[in-house]
């Protein structure tokens, strides 16, 4: 499933308000700055700190 370009552009990191990328293969939003990962689920992008994840992964 894939995000729409608008909403891409508009979501930030909840740690450092900085810009994510989006892995559509892997279904979640990277922030590179801090090696974190936020999940998508169900086409929902959880930015919650509790529920991101170390990237890449190990």
């Amino acid at each position: 499933m894939s995000l729409d370009p608008q909403l891409l552009e508009v979501l930030a990191c909840p740690q450092d308000k900085g810009p994510l990328d989006y892995l559509e293969d892997d279904d979640v939003l990277v922030n590179p700055r801090l090696g974190l990962a936020y999940p998508i689920e169900d086409g929902i992008p959880v930015l919650l700190v509790d529920h991101a994840m170390t990237w890449p992964r190990s």
